[in-house]
């Protein structure tokens, strides 16, 4: 029988989510009775409450001393259980925070990109969450004291591209951002056919990130390795100003396709060569040993979410 939203909202409440979450940290009734100083019987009551208002069994009971165990349904509740007490302690710092009249900053390390096309909709996310808080945002391409920010606290979050591991953060890989070619749409290149290669680009005039950057290094050291021999006429560190160049007819460009889907000029178009020059990992980096403020928690699941992370 199908329920209502109002029935499963005026079914469960914080005790059973609280009894289910305590049955299953410490593998018995009587343990989580202990734990959160009701009886035995309370907490079994709380959990068949919260089981009717779910319509599943959350736990297998093998009986005597054997630990309970959580049900397939019992492991998604749980989780949810987790993370809805997460929302509530969030709730409870913001609101603390606002009545000390302290103002929450989140500090974030990004590229141009994830500035400009990955970042908006997550802080409209964190906004409603955490209507006072503050993010500042810090461009932070190739620079090598990223780590040391996050791990000492000067950054919350970072968005980088192809980050190498390092055991003072955890990397949590959000999408795959495959080179590209920008071009104009009335330029001999837009008009090669659909799955062209990058070699059209030999001989061809370019428009390139500075040499500086490391991932314009991997992607000129493939271009080598495949024989492409572009001629470089302008170099830039500033992502408008490239697609600005590529639109005036002064040459391509080799961008991700994120950045070549969200083109600032109706002129330009691009093209997906179907090889693979080098990879382009767009991950999202946590300190490792740090614990994260609520706000900066909460815009980092709003990251996440964008990619199903």
């Amino acid at each position: 029988m199908e329920r209502s939203i109002a029935s499963i909202e005026t079914g469960i409440d914080l005790r059973g989510l609280r009894a289910l979450v305590a049955v299953a940290d410490f593998g018995s009734f009587r343990a989580a009775a202990g734990e959160l100083g009701y009886t035995q019987s309370a907490i079994s009551h709380q959990v068949a409450e919260l089981e009717r208002a779910l319509g599943a069994s959350l736990f297998d009971r093998p009986g005597g001393r054997a630990q309970v165990s959580l049900t397939r349904a019992g492991e998604a509740a749980y989780l949810h259980a987790r993370r809805a007490f997460g929302e509530l302690h969030a709730l409870d710092a913001s609101v603390q925070a606002t009545l000390r009249g302290e103002r929450t900053i989140v500090r974030v390390g990004v590229f141009q990109t994830a500035a400009a096309e990955l970042l908006p909709a997550a802080l409209r996310v964190l906004r409603e969450e955490w209507p006072g808080v503050e993010v500042v945002l810090s461009e932070t391409d190739d620079d090598p004291r990223l780590i040391e920010w996050l791990a000492s606290g000067r950054l919350d979050l970072a968005l980088t591209i192809n980050q190498q591991p390092d055991d003072r953060v955890e990397l949590i890989r959000l999408y795959e951002d495959p080179w590209v070619i920008l071009t104009r749409r009335d330029s001999e290149l837009a008009a090669a056919p659909s799955r062209a290669s990058f070699e059209i680009l030999d001989g061809a005039d370019v428009v390139a990130w500075t040499s500086r950057w490391e991932i314009q290094g991997q992607l000129e050291a493939a271009w080598r390795r495949r024989g492409i021999k572009p001629h470089v006429v302008y170099r830039t560190d500033d992502n408008l100003a490239l697609q600005r160049l590529v639109a005036a007819g002064l040459g391509h460009a080799c961008v991700g396709r994120l950045a070549a889907e969200r083109a600032v000029d109706p002129s330009l178009t691009w093209l997906a060569p179907p090889d693979v020059l080098t990879p382009r990992t767009v991950a999202l980096c946590h300190p490792r040993r740090r614990d994260l403020a609520d706000a900066a928690r909460a815009l980092s699941r709003a990251l996440r979410a964008q990619f199903g992370r």
